[in-house]
């Protein structure tokens, strides 16, 4: 950081402890954009990410959500590409925001539509998905939570399943497979099989460490372990889907469908199922229109697998949100 630039900021910095917020705000940001004008990008973000710490940590999220929406315009303007540098600036004005400022929505979607299109992936960076979605989960926003920590790393179903499950606790016992299955879907959904694996293994541990008296029966094979619940035959269904798509069995997954015509339909899970159905095993989906294929592939983006580098530019739309939980039955 240039030395002219810290002297802005130390003027600015004296404005905010005075509680002129509007003043230093104002200033920051036309300093900034004759900065942006010149191209002289460097300073420009130099100045608006570190007035913007300053402005969220002084509680002014609406000044400082407008300055970190600003960032991520002349991010775009340099084309800079989501690298460790450039993330960090990001990871650390998320995490100064205000809980629950509103401001806050609108910079997550810039960050999201810049690092899809300077990055590697086209749903956005999976890291920035993961920070997001920890910090949605941490406000107790847990649809926006979803929808990013299903974008996210390979830590992001640990942080899914205790959402899930947290939110599962205070409802009856019986509705546990509605939440376990708000992981398993949308990560099935993507392509993610390793992650659906995880959260339900995850979320079935801790169903079985609170709840003793479940009557927990476990199956082992060379390739597999299956927990079953005698009481929750939906969440026995999720375990077998699982195995059912690591083993490539369309055969297993009819009868499945079969075994739990009566549960599933209870469920309302149909639209999903058939999705998976038709992904995993070649089981078309007559020719409609399909609320939840088209709710995953706005969520992806235009489609694709976003764990996946892209092989060509790609469009950017918001993710759109999960459905609400379905109800269980024993």
């Amino acid at each position: 950081m240039s030395a002219k630039i810290q002297k802005v900021l130390a003027r600015q910095k004296t404005k905010i402890e005075e509680g002129d917020f509007y003043e230093a705000h104002q200033q920051l940001r036309t300093i900034a954009n004759r900065y942006v004008r010149s191209a002289d990008y460097t300073s420009a973000i130099d100045l608006l990410s570190s007035g913007a710490l300053l402005l969220l940590k002084a509680g002014q999220g609406g000044s400082g959500a407008d300055l970190c929406n600003y960032l991520i315009e002349v991010y775009q303007k340099a084309e800079l590409k989501p690298d460790v540098a450039n993330k960090a600036r990001i990871v650390s004005l998320l995490r100064a925001f205000p809980p629950n400022e509103p401001g806050k929505k609108k910079f997550v979607g810039g960050i999201v539509e810049w690092s899809s299109k300077h990055g590697e992936f086209p749903a956005g960076d999976p890291e920035l998905h993961h920070v997001i979605g920890s910090l949605f989960a941490e406000e107790g926003d847990v649809y926006d939570a979803e929808r990013h920590l299903t974008l996210g790393t390979s830590d992001s179903a640990q942080v899914l399943s205790d959402m899930e499950y947290e939110w599962y606790s205070s409802d009856e016992p019986s509705t546990a497979p509605a939440y376990a299955a708000r992981a398993v879907f949308p990560y099935l959904l993507i392509g993610n099989t390793r992650a659906a694996n995880k959260a339900l293994l995850l979320f079935s541990s801790k169903l079985s460490t609170s709840h003793p008296g479940l009557g927990v029966q476990s199956i082992s094979s060379p390739s597999s372990d299956i927990r079953i619940y005698p009481s929750l035959p939906l969440l026995n269904f999720l375990g077998l889907l699982l195995l059912a798509v690591q083993r490539g069995s369309s055969d297993l997954f009819k009868q499945l469908k079969s075994h739990y015509a009566g549960q599933l339909k209870e469920a309302g899970w149909d639209e999903p199922l058939a999705q998976i159905g038709e992904m995993y095993f070649g089981i078309k989906i007559p020719s409609q229109s399909n609320p939840m294929f088209d709710m995953m592939s706005s969520m992806l983006m235009g489609g694709g697998n976003p764990f996946a580098a892209k092989k060509k530019e790609q469009k950017a739309v918001g993710p759109a949100a999960p459905p609400a939980p379905a109800p269980a039955v024993d």
